[in-house]
């Protein structure tokens, strides 16, 4: 086993470790000071024996941000659109999450915030859902939400 096989060795328990994206194991090669040639060959390689693949890693990424971070769909999208992943890839991920369960964590989110809130009403309601969209909430999700409790 040579450099190569060192290097991919490496690049190997690096995508084993957690999910990762084509643009992540890129980085990493480049860390690694691998040559751009020597890099793709690898990656593909990595694809091939699917060490790499960008629809478990888009499905795996959007199910962590929800549960874990309660991340609305949109924020998901834009962070998995900067990490290069195909629109189809996006698409499914976001699929895999129940509207349910979606709504369900919407409803955590905003009666959370809510509390730590304070002022008037409608400042309140304004404060909680500039909270909401921030976190990646679609707007008429969180405003209908926040008037249907009055």
């Amino acid at each position: 086993m040579n450099l190569n096989g060192e290097i991919k060795a490496k690049i190997q328990s690096f995508c084993v470790y957690q999910e990762r994206c084509q643009k992540e194991v890129r980085a990493k090669l480049a860390n690694l000071r691998v040559p751009k040639m020597e890099a793709e060959e690898i990656l593909a390689d990595l694809i091939a024996d699917n060490f790499v693949n960008e629809q478990r890693f888009a499905s795996a990424y959007a199910r962590g941000k929800f549960r874990i971070k309660k991340w609305g769909k949109k924020k998901i999208e834009m962070q998995l659109k900067q990490k290069e992943i195909s629109p189809v890839c996006i698409k499914n991920a976001l699929q895999e999450i129940a509207e349910e369960d979606y709504q369900k964590t919407l409803a955590q989110v905003i009666e959370k915030r809510w509390n730590l809130a304070r002022g008037k009403t409608y400042q309140r309601k304004i404060l909680v859902a500039k909270y909401c969209i921030s976190r990646g909430y679609e707007s008429h999700l969180v405003w209908g939400l926040l008037n249907s409790d009055g």
